[in-house]
């Protein structure tokens, strides 16, 4: 009797841990994806200022790409976006003192609100950026009416400047881009090194050489990232630079060296376990009938065993993709859309990690950046996806 109730408190014991585990990973993520979602419908305009205009300027609509082209000024004319043939003039808070004097503005600057619509009523072409409190009603000026925020231009967007004003450019290509870009430079260098070792270790290797490797393999995935981050620094990026002959060698390439080398040890530990798992009458069948030691590896253990093998590389692509500080220290960091692995780039979690901790809570880039994290979590959840529907495929053919 007194064992019965010691299990049934074990296993509940077993079942509550289990449910507040459950629930602590769905909450995780339902705050994550609430974070980031509220991104779309916002305003990429700072809280509580606006952009305004003439009354008698036509334009009552601008997006974020056309509001940065305005104050860069890339579009000098408002003909350019449906406005009048006039030259554009931009106008800050900032430049009020070119206009007038400190005796005009007052003493606590209580003039400005009025001298602000003074000023754009007497120039039909600007358009100013100010706060919510200098915009008065009833005055030649009118307040254009901005584009929020949606899924499209957010994901197909080129330009990452969460912190631009007036207008915030939130543009994700770049970051995903220089995220799968880098992952598949890893891979393309893990993957080759990885099976010939796993293969090595399982089907070659004397028994002592083995037990000797294997703990110094699985070694590495024990090491800090950031550990391997300073050695790139350090050894990887100067021989970069040198060998290509570059003005940096924080570059993609040496971000996929890096992550190349921590995803080893799983893409060699995986690979070696689906090596060794082939029955030995296969390999003693091939053998019998005149194949080679090479000849069996080739033709019989590795097809064989090429699901446990891909789901060794799916989840060195996977290390790869989350990978933070050790790609921080070596792609350079540019958002830029990667065309070639010598030029630097950067990757959703190195943005994460550089800018969550000076971003304003509640505000648009604060938004922006969950949602890059749901991204990153969108990512890595298709990977996982892809190893178990692989290993059931293998399991169902074994």
């Amino acid at each position: 009797m007194l064992r019965r109730i010691r299990e049934r408190i074990i296993e509940g014991s077993m079942m509550v841990s289990s449910i507040v585990t459950s629930l602590a990973i769905l909450l995780i993520v339902y705050f994550l994806f609430s974070e980031g979602f509220s991104i779309f419908g916002s305003s990429p305009v700072k809280s509580n200022y606006s952009i305004v205009v003439n009354v008698q300027n036509p334009v009552s609509h601008l997006n974020q790409n056309e509001i940065k082209k305005l104050f860069d000024h890339d579009i000098e004319n408002w003909r350019e976006i449906g406005g009048k043939d006039m030259p554009i003039r931009t106008f800050t808070i900032n430049d009020i003192s070119e206009f007038y004097s400190d005796e005009e503005l007052g003493e606590s600057f209580e003039n400005v609100p009025e001298l602000v619509a003074k000023l754009i009523s007497e120039n039909p072409g600007m358009v100013a950026f100010v706060a919510d409190k200098y915009v008065q009603q009833g005055v030649p000026m009118k307040q254009v009416e901005i584009e929020k925020i949606d899924p499209g231009n957010f994901l197909l967007g080129k330009e990452w400047f969460p912190t631009t004003e007036p207008a915030a450019q939130l543009g994700v290509l770049p970051l995903v881009l220089g995220t799968l870009w880098v992952s598949l430079g890893a891979i393309l260098i893990a993957l080759p090194f990885g099976l010939a070792t796993a293969i090595y270790m399982a089907e070659i290797a004397d028994p002592r050489v083995r037990a000797l490797l294997k703990p110094i393999i699985e070694l590495l995935a024990g090491i800090p990232s950031v550990v391997y981050g300073f050695f790139g620094l350090v050894v990887i990026v100067p021989l970069i630079k040198d060998v290509f002959g570059l003005a940096v060698g924080e570059t993609a390439l040496a971000g996929s060296i890096i992550l190349g080398i921590m995803a080893l040890p799983t893409i060699i530990t995986l690979s070696e376990d689906a090596l060794r798992n082939t029955p030995r009458a296969m390999k003693e069948a091939s053998l019998a009938l005149g194949a080679t030691k090479w000849q069996t590896i080739a033709k019989v253990v590795v097809p064989y065993s090429l699901s446990g093998i891909t789901t060794a590389a799916i989840l060195g692509i996977g290390r790869a993709i989350g990978e933070t500080m050790a790609v921080l220290l070596v792609t350079g960091n540019a958002a830029v859309i990667p065309t070639t692995f010598l030029e630097p780039v950067r990757t959703i979690p190195a943005t994460i990690a550089a800018e969550l901790g000076e971003s304003p809570q509640g505000g648009i880039h604060y938004e922006a950046l969950f949602m890059l994290g749901c991204i990153l979590f969108l990512i890595t959840f298709a990977i996982n996806l892809s190893v178990e529907y692989i290993s059931a495929r293998n399991f169902k053919k074994s």
